[in-house]
């Protein structure tokens, strides 16, 4: 038994060790290579029939209502009432994208031009630097809370919405932020993920589509937060609430109330910042919260229109000075 048990607890070697991490990188590449010929014989295949320019952070549809399953890559998921949706992260390079869908048993390709688009900077001055530069402890906090979330990303599920989604809010303001490169006190910090609504605290915050409620916490950054999957990979997410008046676990049908409104974490008053990831890409809330008309197309044309330049030009915010300077006295974060 003795053997057994220190058997057990040994330390592997770092020979072993490094062994397994070159198999497992050379797993990844092998991986990512597959992944990159899939999408050049994809690209082969689809010519200049099927094609949409697409902004990062944005979501590309391709309707059919026949349309069975759709795909990026090595990764297929079933259409959502007959339609296939793309979303583009926040992130993504700029470059071609192909996708594909299944209809009536055929395979059909296409494909998203992603766009280079200069989202604006924002330079934000916090008198309270501990939000800043974080001390050892809150750095542990903070880690713990990034390993928590990130595990959302990865659900999968059917459907359970339809778009567009139901506002958050009783009385919906201009959306800010999104996309934005943020500074704080002079210091580079991850693009604006979500969009902020003005909003006073206390006022009710809602669920925009059914779905389970899978994170609801008290987070560094983001405050009293709750996060609900939708399924086909949606995620909402509801930060810096003053009250949350749901738990995890819990079943909500569309406008279930959510909490309040509050200035929790890391922010200079009280609004809601809501946030969607769609299968792990960072996505404009504004855009599935607005008409499905107005969200690029993949359509079949010789010329194709650039629509997501329309959609994108039309909207103010995408058009507002490329670098504005923040006081954390006068904008909530």
């Amino acid at each position: 038994m003795r053997n057994l048990h220190e058997s057990q607890n040994r330390v592997p070697r770092p020979e072993h060790r490094d062994r397994r991490g070159g198999l497992r990188r050379a797993s990844q590449a092998a991986k990512a290579l597959v992944s990159f010929l899939c999408s050049l014989l994809v690209l082969a295949a689809v010519g200049n029939a099927v094609e949409v320019s697409a902004r990062p952070g944005s979501v590309v549809r391709w309707s059919g209502d026949d349309s069975e399953s759709c795909g990026r890559g090595m990764r297929t998921w079933p259409a959502n009432a007959g339609t296939c949706w793309f979303p583009i992260d926040l992130l993504e390079v700029e470059g071609a994208v192909a996708v594909f869908r299944i209809r009536a048993g055929r395979r059909e390709a296409a494909r998203i031009r992603v766009t280079n688009y200069p989202y604006p900077v924002q330079r934000i001055k916090l008198e309270d630097s501990s939000k800043v530069d974080l001390s050892p402890e809150d750095l542990v906090r903070v880690r713990r809370d990034q390993a928590r979330v990130k595990s959302l990303w990865l659900l999968a599920g059917p459907a359970r919405f339809r778009l567009p989604l139901a506002p958050p809010l009783e009385e919906m303001g201009p959306a800010g932020s999104f996309g934005s490169r943020r500074f704080f006190n002079d210091q580079p910090r991850s693009p604006h993920s979500g969009a902020d609504y003005p909003a006073a605290e206390g006022v009710t915050v809602f669920s925009v589509a059914p779905g389970t409620v899978v994170l609801a916490s008290d987070l560094f950054f983001s405050g009293q937060s709750v996060f609900v999957d939708h399924g086909d990979g949606l995620v909402s997410m509801y930060f810096h609430l003053s009250s949350m008046s749901v738990a995890e676990g819990e079943q909500l049908e569309s406008r279930a109330v959510i909490g309040e409104v509050g200035e929790t974490g890391r922010t200079t008053g009280p609004h809601l910042h809501f946030g969607l990831r769609w299968r792990g890409a960072r996505v404009d809330p504004s855009l599935l919260l607005g008409p499905v008309a107005e969200i690029p197309a993949l359509v079949e044309s010789a010329d194709p229109v650039n629509q997501a330049d329309v959609l994108f030009t039309t909207n103010p915010r995408h058009n507002s000075e490329p670098e504005t300077k923040l006081d954390a006295k006068e904008i909530p974060l």
